[in-house]
């Protein structure tokens, strides 16, 4: 079965071509996201393999299933991008990857917390220059301090784990208790009482109607003066013009997030040569406290190992007629 594969890079083409070597599904890759412009790309493919920031909008939808397209396999555990109702209405099964290495993740999470505190990315630069001052490079101790978590799936249960172990006494909040979590000493609080004690906040929640923005302007006016607020999970949970007002008040201390709402324009390419045209973006780089890395959270072997075996696995199950074990539905 020949696969559409787009949002391609070399390691997706290595990745992928190792876990379908002794299998049927044969990949075709595309470096294009893809967008309604792109669509005409998949003509003919009985399914595309898609990424975070691809298009599957109810337009896109339609268009493939009318060129032949049966099955959509993300490679990737959020589905926000995908309109399931679109997909159910043209009978165009979805399938994900649900866990890949969420210890990739919760580990990138608490090294962009060390580095925010204690300045390594700055330090790096000012010891190649010859410059061994310390003046602007004082953190503090984790241990001893409360962190948030929001979110305590399987990466926010790994991240608080980690967290434990500097020392810190961990809130959270979900919809539905972790007893992982709850043995190991988090303790379940509601959201306002998150946001006024938690000197680190960490999200680790899915992308939902309830969740959007759930960093907004009047959640911000909750939070600790001086908070670190961390995103690793999606961009549009935090609402990044009323961040910056909250940078700029001090209300927010520091701000690492390795996502952004607005990222499909920006991420995964070398734009180094060119100027960057969101303007919110841009006002976030000149913060001195804020900390921004391009979706490399996942990026580990291990995680693009598991991505590419249960992609392949799931196409393998469309392409025999089986049951999609990690299919998603609508609702």
């Amino acid at each position: 079965m020949q696969v559409a594969v787009f949002s391609t890079k070399s390691y997706d083409r290595d990745f992928l071509l190792r876990a379908s070597s002794d299998t049927e599904i044969r990949y075709d890759f595309f470096e294009e996201r893809l967008t309604a412009r792109t669509v005409v790309l998949a003509r003919d493919f009985p399914a595309v393999c898609c990424f975070v920031n691809d298009e599957l909008n109810a337009e896109v939808i339609a268009a493939i299933a009318a060129n032949g397209t049966k099955m959509i396999a993300l490679r990737c555990a959020g589905f926000n991008n995908c309109d399931l109702p679109a997909a159910a209405a043209q009978k165009v099964k979805v399938a994900r990857v649900p866990a890949y290495s969420p210890y990739a993740v919760a580990e990138h999470t608490v090294g962009l917390i060390l580095t925010l505190n204690r300045k390594f990315h700055k330090a790096y630069n000012r010891v190649r220059e010859g410059n061994f001052a310390l003046h602007g490079m004082l953190g503090f101790d984790l241990h001893g301090r409360t962190v948030g978590v929001i979110g305590t799936g399987k990466i926010g249960q790994i991240a608080a784990s980690i967290l434990k172990g500097f020392g810190c006494r961990i809130l959270a909040y979900d919809v539905q208790q972790n007893p992982e979590c709850v043995a190991n000493g988090v303790e379940y609080v509601e959201l306002d009482q998150i946001f006024a004690e938690s000197d680190i906040l960490t999200l680790h929640c899915p992308l939902l109607p309830a969740t959007k923005h759930l960093i907004n302007a009047q959640s911000i006016d909750k939070l600790k003066p001086g908070v670190m607020l961390i995103n690793t999970s999606r961009g549009a949970l935090v609402d990044t013009k009323a961040a910056i007002e909250g940078l700029k008040s001090g209300q927010i201390g520091y701000f690492g997030l390795d996502v952004y709402e607005e990222e499909a324009e920006l991420f995964f390419e070398d734009r180094s040569e060119l100027v960057i045209q969101d303007d919110v973006f841009s006002r976030l780089l000149t913060f001195p406290n804020v900390l921004i890395t391009g979706h490399q959270g996942f990026f580990t072997r291990n995680a693009l190992e598991a991505i590419s075996q249960v992609t392949t696995d799931n196409l393998q199950q469309f392409l025999q007629g089986a049951k999609l074990t990690n299919e998603v539905h609508a609702g």
